[in-house]
């Protein structure tokens, strides 16, 4: 059974909020209050995993019982390694986050047009020259990209991590790049983000004011 984009988004965020709760069981309607998503939301986004056997009980859900069932369902019970490309302050920062060191990923790699900066810059992961990327790219058969380069440099930068084999870039650049559809590309802009939690905040505070 194929799974809309939306409810994968949503199974993702339940995943993250069951593997902190550990093995204390968490109803729909918690869920509910947590994310704002109704229940009979969360229960149609779970009844797509495992072919609508159980995973849950009249207890509520586990991470014990329901993360390997969203692992599964998302392409999470494979490795995949990724790469940072551009190691100014962002990509610096990404190549040393304990938040990254996830079951579903390996850091393999660090790139930099700065020969000087992969020289001098420490990190868990080897660095090199960005003139090495393809080569380093197909010997470890590397599949995603983090592109942390200036926005004057992304669109090239994109170019050659596709040619080099790289599937999906996500790509921290205030630009739109021009792939192709191949290559799946996700956009995280710090600005567009502000924004929308500016209008959240609008909301919320309208609703406030109408006692909605």
């Amino acid at each position: 059974m194929r799974i809309p984009e939306p409810a994968k988004e949503r199974l993702l965020s339940l995943m993250r909020f069951l593997e902190k709760t550990g093995d204390t069981p968490i109803t729909s309607a918690e869920v509910e209050a947590l994310t704002g998503w109704s229940s009979h939301t969360i229960r149609k986004d779970i009844s797509y995993l495992a072919g609508g056997q159980a995973v849950g009980s009249s207890a509520g859900y586990t991470a014990d019982s329901l993360v390997p069932a969203i692992r599964k369902a998302l392409g999470f019970d494979r490795r995949r390694r990724f790469c940072v490309v551009g190691l100014g302050r962002l990509g610096s920062a990404y190549l040393n986050a304990g938040g990254l060191d996830l079951e579903e990923f390996d850091l393999c790699a660090g790139f930099d047009t700065n020969v000087n900066r992969v020289e001098i810059l420490k990190s868990p992961a080897p660095l090199y020259p960005a003139y090495k990327m393809a080569e380093v790219i197909q010997r470890f058969s590397i599949e995603i990209a983090l592109l942390c380069v200036p926005a004057e440099a992304a669109q090239g930068a994109a170019e050659k991590l596709a040619a080099a084999g790289i599937r999906g870039i996500l790509n921290f650049a205030p630009v739109a790049l021009r792939l192709s559809p191949e290559v799946a590309v996700r956009n995280v802009y710090v600005v567009d983000e502000l924004r929308s939690l500016a209008i959240k905040m609008e909301d919320t505070e309208e609703q406030h004011e109408t006692g909605i």
